[in-house]
């Protein structure tokens, strides 16, 4: 079982997240990979409104419906937007800083891992917005990202996320592709977060394309559809059980 949740003093991304929220400024939030260059996420993008997202994240906020768990949540801007809708939220995130932030915006978020199999309450949508679906890590965790779903979801309810197929790294200018196909999965990607004096824990994400999604997602009983492609070889994802239970 998977539990893991990120305490304060170990946590980038939440401090910067409470220094926006508290201040409305913060410093550089510095993302680290042995596969990138340093890059860096802009605070205050994380605080967008509607009319800020891309056309992703846009379509998944018209697609919710019912009881909504949001995950991976953040600051919550996700999750208020469904709240102005009328839409019961539950959001979830491991980090206890961004947890804090989102209920004093009024969230009701608590600190779970997704993956933890004392959370049974059920969901008629589950949201994985910015790239959600990178919480699994590494595609051979797939099977028990579909697990926890079904454990997750009630009857008829859907899964709602947007990840990016990033084979576009790995092309020539001639539209040829190096991937070492030996190294693994070539959308698994190696980060860690600084902020200020803040050093994270390094941590495994995954950009999924679509047709490997689809693959997994029919494995273990589900299926998956394609609602709407991204500007930049991302997409937004609707997957369902197959088989759900009545």
């Amino acid at each position: 079982m998977n539990d893991k949740t990120t305490k304060k003093e170990k946590d980038p991304m939440g401090r910067a997240i409470f220094d926006y929220h508290t201040t409305g400024k913060a410093a550089k939030l510095r993302v680290l990979s042995s596969m990138f260059y340093e890059d860096e996420i802009p605070v205050h993008t994380l605080f967008r409104k509607f009319e800020e997202m891309p056309i992703q994240e846009k379509q998944a906020i018209e697609l919710c419906r019912g009881r909504v768990l949001d995950a991976g949540a953040g600051s919550g801007c996700h999750s208020a937007l469904l709240m102005e809708r009328g839409l019961e939220v539950v959001a979830i995130d491991i980090s206890e800083l961004s947890v804090e932030v989102m209920r004093e915006r009024g969230i009701d978020a608590r600190v779970i891992n997704f993956f933890d199999e004392r959370f049974t309450e059920k969901f008629d949508t589950i949201l994985l917005a910015m790239n959600g679906i990178g919480i699994v890590g590494k595609v051979e965790r797939l099977g028990e990202f579909f697990r926890a779903a079904k454990r997750l979801l009630a009857p008829g309810g859907q899964i709602l996320l947007d990840s990016s197929d990033i084979k576009y790294v790995f092309m020539d200018d001639d539209g040829s592709m190096e991937i070492d196909l030996a190294a693994g999965y070539y959308g698994e990607v190696d980060y860690k977060m600084r902020y200020k004096n803040i050093a994270g824990e390094p941590f495994d994400w995954l950009y999924i394309d679509f047709e490997t999604l689809a693959m997994y997602a029919e494995e273990h009983g589900f299926h998956c559809e394609k609602c709407i492609d991204g500007e930049h070889y991302d997409y937004l994802a609707c997957i369902t059980e197959s088989n759900p239970d009545v």
